[in-house]
């Protein structure tokens, strides 16, 4: 996707609104046209003083899974977003203030996700329609990408990882089971002692 012309000006290293420095690198929210709407998440790569003396951001912005071809899967969280080709230069009265966009790994570990917590694992390239990485791996009996709003379980025989309620569980009863073993190991395991049963 083509950039836009940058305005005239001085670049600048950050600047500051409402008592708050941004500065090139930070990740942003924005207002959306759509007031009620979710707010509009963005990083900054260079900012201009015009002779004005009004500040402008060129900000590449991050796409909400149902702004993307396809829109919204499963497998998608509530706090998904994809890094794009699409880029925007916006007036810093347009900022709301800082987010972090964390790497999915990086967001598994947080102690506590905030509301300007965000992560991603894909790009979009919002000229084409496409994704990178296409393909990612799949868990679980239904075969779905990982979702780190879905709560799982790993089987300690096989070692792949479950959604209870697709093993015919529940969290709760999952929690209480010292060991967790799927069905098909279960099974497995009941015809290895079948087995022996009867050779002896």
């Amino acid at each position: 996707m083509s950039r836009p012309a940058a305005p005239k000006g001085k670049k600048v290293e950050s600047c500051v609104f409402n008592g708050e420095k941004f500065a090139i690198d930070d990740t942003i929210t924005l207002r959306p046209p759509n007031s009620s709407g979710p707010p509009f998440v963005g990083k900054i790569h260079e900012i201009v003083t015009e002779a004005t003396g009004d500040e402008q951001c060129h900000v590449s912005w991050f796409y909400r899974p149902e702004e993307a071809r396809g829109g919204r899967k499963a497998f998608h969280g509530e706090k998904e977003l994809f890094t794009s080709d699409h880029y925007d230069w916006v007036a810093k009265s347009s900022i709301n203030g800082h987010c972090a966009v964390h790497k999915l790994k990086e967001y598994q570990m947080l102690k506590e996700v905030t509301d300007n917590d965000y992560y991603t694992r894909f790009s979009y390239k919002a000229s084409k329609g496409e994704f990178k990485p296409d393909r990612v791996p799949v868990y679980c009996a239904c075969e779905m990408p990982y979702n780190p709003d879905l709560f799982m379980v790993e089987c300690e025989a096989c070692e792949e990882w479950y959604h209870p309620q697709c093993v015919g569980s529940t969290k709760k009863q999952v929690e209480k089971k010292a060991h967790f073993v799927c069905p098909t190991c279960d099974r497995k395991k009941q015809a290895r002692e079948a087995k022996k049963q009867r050779i002896a």
